[in-house]
């Protein structure tokens, strides 16, 4: 009587370890773990107003080269002249060595505003990596037009940051 109530019971404990789920790991496929996240937000004030976010996603193809994407937004007001910017963006950066990035970022903006139009952007720069997160740098739009251009000048200082 006694070996029956024990196989019953291994039998019941067999049963009910078969009901039971496997526990399912969640982890990153090889992708999301090259993927990076970032970007930057400006804000000025004074005799203009300027508010923007542009979030970034690059993708680490090895330990020198990246490649990535962005969307962004921005608001600009000056006097009785304001203006909304959407912008994507592609960009590409490279690093020969650890403490230097090159990179070429490609943006078309679209302007709404007064004087609505696209408005195109080839920055080309270089930075410095004080951390594996941050590159702080200046770029240059090589398709810069005083008369076109959104910025009264082809150069413009970056920090980067991407987690």
């Amino acid at each position: 009587m006694l070996l029956s109530v024990i196989t019953l019971s291994n039998a019941q404990e067999v049963k009910e370890k078969n009901q039971q789920k496997p526990e399912i790991k969640q982890e990153k496929s090889e992708f999301w773990k090259k993927v990076r996240f970032g970007g930057g937000i400006n804000v000025g004030f004074g005799n203009s107003t300027i508010i923007g976010i542009s979030p970034e996603a690059i993708y680490q193809v090895n330990e020198k080269f990246s490649v990535g994407a962005g969307v962004g937004y921005q608001y600009y007001k000056y006097q009785n002249y304001s203006r909304n910017v959407f912008t994507l963006s592609g960009l590409v950066l490279y690093s020969p060595i650890y403490e230097v990035q090159l990179s070429a970022k490609f943006e078309q903006n679209f302007v709404l505003g007064n004087r609505s139009r696209k408005v195109a952007s080839l920055y080309l720069g270089a930075g410095y990596n004080p951390s594996p997160n941050v590159t702080i740098g200046l770029q240059y739009d090589v398709l810069y037009d005083e008369d076109k251009s959104l910025y009264s000048s082809p150069f413009a200082p970056f920090v980067r940051v991407y987690f």
